[in-house]
């Protein structure tokens, strides 16, 4: 505490104790006094400049010194106070908490936001040959529209005629008035109709144009929601559109001054509109991130449960999951406020009008600028006029946030790759096996600097039996993505019996080559159908049970409670056993190359006995005889290959067969014996 020498005054600063060096929050100066009196307090937070403050004697000293007490105190208090206002300022509308932003960025910042018109041209584009169906419900909505909206001035006419006792004007209007009710229902339900069959052709389209794969619970309700976008949120607003736009005209040739009074809060009405309707946009955009991550994480948990218990960290796990659920509990509250602040503008709004009617319309008829009839008709379609930009306004938003749930679609279906499939490639007569790798080299797109393979070439010829061999990561499996077109070369070419890979058509290629992963993937089917996957002719149940046989697995489907028939789980089969399934798949569709990425990885060592018989009948049954690429980790498995091909840094080191290689010395001998040295 500082005293001024020259001002009958007290200064008391007060810091936060929690920093380690002073950080002033508040001054306080005090005259010397003995009575109840004002202080001044002048903040250091630019938040607040001065604040007055009442104190009482028992605060201070008998000279007028504030006690430490009293000091702390003041501090509390003003700690209080300040995050009052603070909370104040924030729930107030336009303050942080309204803020749905967490300060995370964007998972694609750089993507532009999609507009309305955007998202809506291009949902048209989706309709493709089934606008006509759009157009025709389009057609029956404005008729259903026009006839709706003559209703309250047929209705007023008829109530009014009744009352003069006109009875030809007051059976006119009552015929005519039926004829509108069963016109509008006619051409409502025709609306309906339509609308409905553009719904469900463009979410089948959606689904069946899906190419990426894999796609997670948010890309379904993404869909499902973009789908009801013309079947119901179009529809609606376009309906309402012309009803509120036909209220208006018929305000208008009522009264003009009484319909400025409508349309001032319709104006308001609408700045409110434009306001949550972009609030609820973003708030969708987020709802969709947060539902995507959440699923994400249950799947990943769900699928690695026996991960999750081993290693004890079912906690951890729902910790994840609870972040996202909690992020989406904090845009849902702020959703629901927003809602409620909309609503109470809407009632307040339309309250409004009831109240402006009958004062103006009371007002115009004691001057006898409207008659009762007229003032009747104002409020009937006044009350439409506010009714049609309320529905409106509800589907606008409904809109937004679909809008808001079609930019994450949007960007995979632009993201979709691919020339691959755009147009048909050539089909040959018979796929002989030859296969040519001319100066190839390879990175990965997210890795542009670390090369894969590295000018490489190799030739494989019809029926011949290659094995590829080297030290993990040196680019082995490569050769196997890059002949199925799973990736392109960063340069060179490959040819399959003196064709360039990327002129073959794609799905034709595909068909005549079988391919059996180091993890092999089965659906939750039966073994028969698991076998049947994917082959592109017609089998019969002997072809099945042969090629598993072929693969040394026949005997152990037998040997189930249901045999071809049982479904497949994973607590049922073993890696082996699923390997020698997939092993039966490849070779089932009687493929021209058979591809073996690490196939014998997973066998334990009788069944790595049966898959060498399968590569022996491959090499030497005429009837069985065709291109393999085997990618090798046991090298035991390929010592009766017709070549080796040894790998290293993605340069090709080595060729030969096995003895060729051992008599070497190299890099391919040493592999051999580290492995022979591991199972003495």
């Amino acid at each position: 505490m500082a005293t001024s020498p020259h001002t009958n005054l007290h200064s008391v600063t007060a810091f936060y104790p929690t920093h380690t060096k002073p950080l002033p929050i508040f001054t306080v100066k005090i005259p010397h006094f003995k009575s109840k009196h004002q202080f001044q307090i002048i903040s250091n937070n630019k938040k607040f400049k001065r604040v007055s403050f009442p104190i009482t004697n028992s605060a201070f000293t008998d000279s007028g010194v504030p006690n430490n007490e009293s000091n702390d105190n003041i501090i509390k208090f003003f700690d209080y106070f300040q995050d009052l206002v603070a909370f104040i300022r924030q729930v107030f509308p336009g303050g942080s908490w309204w803020n749905l932003s967490d300060g995370q960025e964007a998972e694609n910042p750089t993507a532009k936001p999609i507009t309305v018109w955007i998202a809506l041209s291009r949902m048209w584009n989706l309709i493709g040959r089934d606008k006509w169906i759009v157009l025709v419900a389009v057609a029956s909505l404005i008729v259903a529209a026009v006839s709706e909206i003559t209703m309250p001035r047929i209705l007023a006419e008829a109530v009014f005629s009744a009352q003069r006792e006109e009875a030809m004007v007051f059976h006119k209007s009552s015929r005519f008035l039926v004829l509108l009710c069963v016109t509008s229902g006619i051409f409502s339900g025709l609306r309906s109709g339509c609308f409905s069959i553009a719904n469900i052709v463009l979410d089948v389209y959606f689904f069946d144009t899906e190419a990426v794969g894999g796609l997670t619970s948010r890309l379904t309700a993404d869909c499902q929601r973009l789908s009801n976008v013309i079947g119901n949120d179009i529809n609606m607003i376009l309906r309402n559109s012309l009803q509120g736009a036909g209220a208006f005209i018929n305000l208008l040739t009522l009264s003009w001054p009484l319909t400025l009074s409508a349309l001032l809060i319709c104006s308001f009405l609408s700045i409110i509109v434009s306001v949550y309707g972009q609030y609820q946009k973003r708030a969708s955009v987020l709802t969709q991130e947060c539902n995507a991550h959440a699923n994400n994480v249950a799947q990943e948990t769900l699928c690695m449960m026996r991960t999750v218990r081993v290693y004890g960290t079912e906690e951890k796990e729902l910790g994840r999951y609870k972040i996202w659920l909690e992020k989406l509990a904090f845009i849902r509250i702020r959703e629901s406020m927003a809602y409620g602040l909309w609503n109470m503008s809407f009632i307040t709004l339309y309250r409004s009008t009831q109240v402006m009617a009958v004062l103006l319309g009371g007002m115009s008829i004691m001057i006898g600028q409207v008659s009762p009839e007229q003032l009747t008709k104002y409020v009937l379609y006044c009350e439409w006029l506010i009714y049609a930009t309320w529905r409106m306004v509800d589907n606008l938003s409904s809109l937004l946030q679909s809008i808001g749930a079609t930019e994450k679609v949007f960007q995979l279906i632009d993201l979709l790759p691919s020339n691959q499939f755009l147009s048909e490639g050539v089909k040959l007569q018979r796929l002989m096996g030859h296969v040519q790798f001319v100066n190839i080299s390879f990175h990965y797109p997210s890795r542009p600097t670390v090369p894969i393979l590295n000018h490489v070439c190799l030739t494989i010829e019809a029926n011949e039996v290659v094995a590829i061999v080297g030290l993990s990561g040196s680019g082995k499996s490569t050769f196997v993505n890059l002949l199925l077109r799973l990736y392109e070369p960063s340069d060179g070419q490959i040819y399959i019996d003196g064709f360039p890979l990327t002129d073959l058509d794609i799905r034709w290629l595909r068909e005549k080559i079988g391919f059996v992963g180091q993890e092999p993937q089965l659906l939750q089917m039966d073994i028969k159908s698991n076998i049947m996957y994917g082959c592109p002719k017609d089998v019969k149940n002997e072809d099945i049970e042969w090629a598993a046989k072929q693969a040394y697995v026949h005997e152990f489907i037998l040997s189930l409670p249901c045999g071809y028939e049982t479904l497949v789980d994973d607590d049922l089969l073993s890696g082996g056993q699923k390997q020698r399934i997939a092993i039966a798949r490849a070779i089932l569709r009687d493929p021209a190359i058979l591809l073996l990425d690490e196939a014998t990885s997973a066998l334990d060592s009788e069944s790595e006995h049966y898959v060498k018989g399968v590569l022996h009948a491959l090499r030497n049954d005429c009837k069985t005889k065709r291109t393999v690429i085997v990618i090798a980790h046991r090298l035991s498995t390929i010592k009766a290959v017709d070549r080796i091909v040894v790998i290293d840094d993605g340069r090709i080191i080595e060729v030969g067969n096995h003895a060729e290689l051992l008599h070497k010395g190299r890099l391919y001998a040493k592999l051999v014996k580290r492995q022979t040295e591991s199972l003495t």
